[in-house]
């Protein structure tokens, strides 16, 4: 049951990351309360704002895909999980920190959740196995 229900939190929050696809393609209208502006502290001086959101929503997604299947492959008891887990949890806390836009206000909705479940995860695999 417990292996069932981490497994359904890892998809849960690799599904979370479309969150941050629909922001960065402005499928919403979007209000600071809602997290992440779809600027980056790095990307957006750099490369642009537009650019930025389009990297961020491609890079998101493939986030959002290496957690769910990670998620499913874990609940299943597949031997390649770890391996995916590890690269999948790792992927999305080095994004979340790449994609923070600065501020520190909301950072609930700017990735930290989502980063302190990603070091919860690489914790888990990596510490207890």
């Amino acid at each position: 049951m417990l292996r069932l229900l981490t497994g359904l939190v890892i998809v849960l929050h690799g599904l979370v990351h479309l969150w941050y696809v629909a922001l960065a393609r402005r499928l919403v209208d979007f209000k600071p309360e809602m997290g992440w502006s779809g600027r980056s502290w790095l990307f957006t001086n750099l490369i642009g704002d537009r650019s930025t959101r389009t990297l961020a929503s491609i890079l998101m997604l493939v986030a959002a895909v290496g957690l769910a299947v990670g998620g499913i492959g874990f609940m299943a008891q597949q031997p390649w999980t770890r391996r995916i887990l590890v690269a999948s949890a790792a992927y999305s806390a080095i994004l979340f920190g790449l994609f923070w836009d600065g501020d520190m206000q909301y950072l609930a909705g700017k990735g930290l959740i989502g980063l302190l479940i990603d070091l919860a995860i690489l914790a888990g695999l990596l510490v207890w196995g």
